[in-house]
């Protein structure tokens, strides 16, 4: 019934509907590098939870993975990422001035 592009744009929308998804990511690009396990102290939210939502991101694909040792690191999936801006971005920069209603 729907596009791929209108599911893509729906799955983007939801995975930034969250705050602390949200601070994640901007944790992540803030480091700029990849971060193993202390993001609860960062973020400040039970360690299920941050688990939870760092697994809606990698399953969305914005975020990768690696183990290290006993951890996970958890780093910006930079191919994805620019996937998903140029995807919203042509959303989000329709043309306004050709709307002529209400």
């Amino acid at each position: 019934m729907f596009t791929d592009e209108q599911n893509q744009i729906a799955l983007f929308a939801k995975v930034f509907g969250h705050p602390a998804r949200v601070s994640i990511l901007q944790h992540l690009f803030k480091i700029d590098a990849c971060v193993c396990g202390d993001l609860v102290e960062e973020i400040g939210l039970a360690q299920p939870t941050i688990s939870q939502h760092l697994k809606e991101l990698k399953h969305l694909g914005l975020i990768k993975g690696n183990i290290e040792g006993t951890s996970v690191c958890y780093c910006i999936h930079k191919d994805n990422w620019t996937k998903m801006k140029d995807i919203m971005l042509k959303f989000l920069n329709q043309d306004l001035s050709k709307l002529d209603c209400c």
